[in-house]
């Protein structure tokens, strides 16, 4: 049994993966174990790094730095062009490997993995243990070049930061008996969901240091921040598990019955775009991230039709569309007479673990859109990605893990 004394208690594991890509690249090139590697999206002077190996890092060379200046900083460096493929089968091995050790509760990005903890597994000893046994399955079973960090905590976001403090192979544990002060030697950008626009908000407001972060009240916390974000982040960085309060909403959906002059496919398409926009909208309102999508439709003389896939946790309009044009090829033939869409899988804004190439610019323009629209009047602007795209090959992927059959 584990200890009774709640502030020993563990209840997450948090998995993330040590330069991930790079990595994959040095277990399937053992020429390349042991020296600094860096993978980027093509071969070109003026690209970026997109992952880098910490034998680059050792010499300056971070995720983002021009190939150029990669290579002054790092003469020897060697420069992979990424075969996401490879990536996704790995992980997809990771993802297994852990399965066998504790279920995973949810696949956060292609290199972070949280796993819910109960019974006996809450005890930090057992935990520790457990950590231990995951890596040891990882490297004899994936590859022995692929290192991860592991963090314990009493919530997600706080096995996040813990995973985060002990890099690369590191292992650390946050009890709630260890807070706050933990956490008081942290900078500010080190909690996920700070960052560099946040930091200068935070610092306006008088708000330079972790000390002077937690001593702030729920309430002047979520003035802070400007949202209901900040006060979750209250909660969480005093160790409660948030997650049962946020979790009672399951899902944001959208449907339509369609008038008969929409009952053809490609107007139903349409419609259902349509309401996929405003589901992400209402889920970026509500700060919430989505990492499912679901659609439906009832067709004349059938049963009803359902398809859903999974996706990196986003809160991108143009994901879900692409989603969803991909699972209506597979609608079957006959004349449509209502849709629908449903976003699940929801995660609140403060746990959201942002994937190796999360753009901030694109994050930027959608708020911006909802803003405009919500001045202005709805549908002011919106999203030219209701039509029809050419067809693309796989590149390397952000924002949702391709299945095995799209390699």
């Amino acid at each position: 049994m584990p200890p009774t004394d709640p502030s020993q208690l563990v209840s997450w594991l948090y998995l993330d993966m040590n330069s991930f890509f790079a990595s994959v690249e040095q277990e399937l090139d053992p020429a390349l174990r042991g020296r600094p590697v860096a993978v980027v999206p093509v071969r070109a002077e003026s690209t970026c790094c997109i992952a880098v190996s910490y034998e680059g890092k050792a010499c300056g060379v971070k995720t983002g730095t021009l190939v150029r200046e990669a290579r002054r900083l790092c003469p020897g460096i060697r420069f992979i062009v990424g075969d996401h493929a490879n990536y996704v089968r790995c992980h997809n091995s990771i993802v297994e490997a852990v399965e066998s050790c504790v279920p995973v509760e949810a696949v956060c990005s292609i290199d972070e993995i949280a796993c819910r903890l109960t019974g006996r597994q809450r005890d930090a000893g057992v935990a520790a243990a457990l950590a231990q046994e995951i890596k040891a399955k990882i490297k004899s079973s994936v590859g022995s070049s692929l290192k991860c960090s592991i963090g314990l905590g009493p919530n997600r976001y706080l096995a996040k930061i813990a995973a985060d403090m002990n890099k690369p192979d590191g292992f650390t544990v946050l009890r709630p008996a260890d807070l706050p002060a933990a956490l008081l030697p942290l900078p500010l950008r080190d909690l996920p969901g700070i960052g560099a626009r946040m930091e200068v908000r935070l610092n306006a407001k008088g708000i330079f240091t972790m000390e002077r972060l937690l001593s702030l009240s729920a309430r002047e916390l979520r003035e802070a921040w400007g949202s209901v974000v900040g006060e979750e982040m209250w909660h969480l960085l005093r160790g409660e598990d948030i997650a049962a309060k946020t979790g009672e909403q399951k899902s944001i959906s959208h449907s339509h019955v369609l008038p008969p002059e929409l009952r053809s496919g490609q107007n139903a398409l349409r419609v259902l775009k349509k309401l996929t926009d405003k589901a992400a909208a209402r889920l970026r309102q509500q700060g919430f991230y989505a990492s499912g999508i679901s659609i439906y439709a009832r067709l004349t003389g059938q049963d009803g039709w359902k398809a859903g896939c999974s996706v990196m946790e986003t809160q991108d309009t143009l994901v879900f569309i692409n989603a969803v044009r991909e699972m209506w090829k597979e609608i079957p033939r006959g004349q449509v007479f209502a849709v629908g869409v449903a976003l699940g899988g929801l995660v609140p804004e403060a746990l959201h673990a942002p994937s190796l190439f999360e753009d901030g610019r694109g994050g930027r323009l959608y708020h911006t859109l909802d803003q405009l629209n919500a001045r202005f009047g709805k549908d002011v602007l919106h999203y030219g990605a209701t039509h029809e795209s050419a067809a693309v090959p796989l590149r390397i992927a952000f924002t949702r893990i391709p299945d095995p059959s799209e390699l």
